[in-house]
């Protein structure tokens, strides 16, 4: 069993969205603290935090369609670099092109799940997501 909560960082564009994460994970017991990176710069901006000592997220929810530069470069270089290859990184987006699905797992995307319109479908997802990441998943320790 896990010692201590780690943090979900949605990395998504749209408000709207990043409330229905808000709330489709504040309802998950126990309750993960939610950052938000709100475009590809803030999301450059954690990893360097990392970086700096800053404890990184248990997953990262990542929308593939943020606005230039790519998204893809995010999951780039988060899997590029060994201290945080290990993160799960989920591709919670609106693509389901089969290019845009295959590109996320050659970078080394974790999962890839089409975000739902019906709100109780997305409710559902981020339950799935909690229980999967934060509850089940054992995270590779750093030393």
């Amino acid at each position: 069993m896990k010692d201590s909560t780690r943090a979900i960082l949605p990395i998504e564009d749209n408000p709207m969205d990043v409330d229905l994460t808000h709330r489709g994970f504040a309802g998950q017991k126990p309750c993960d603290p939610i950052d938000v990176a709100r475009d590809v710069a803030q999301a450059l901006d954690w990893i360097r935090r990392w970086e700096a000592s800053e404890p990184p997220p248990g997953v990262i929810l990542l929308d593939l369609k943020l606005p230039a530069p790519t998204t893809l470069e995010v999951l780039r270089q988060l899997k590029s670099h060994p201290p945080f290859s290990s993160i799960g990184v989920v591709m919670l987006t609106s693509s389901s092109e089969a290019l845009d699905v295959s590109a996320a797992y050659v970078l080394g995307a974790n999962s890839y799940i089409v975000k739902p319109v019906e709100f109780g479908k997305f409710l559902e997802i981020a339950q799935h997501i909690h229980v999967h990441w934060s509850v089940i998943n054992e995270p590779q320790r750093v030393s």
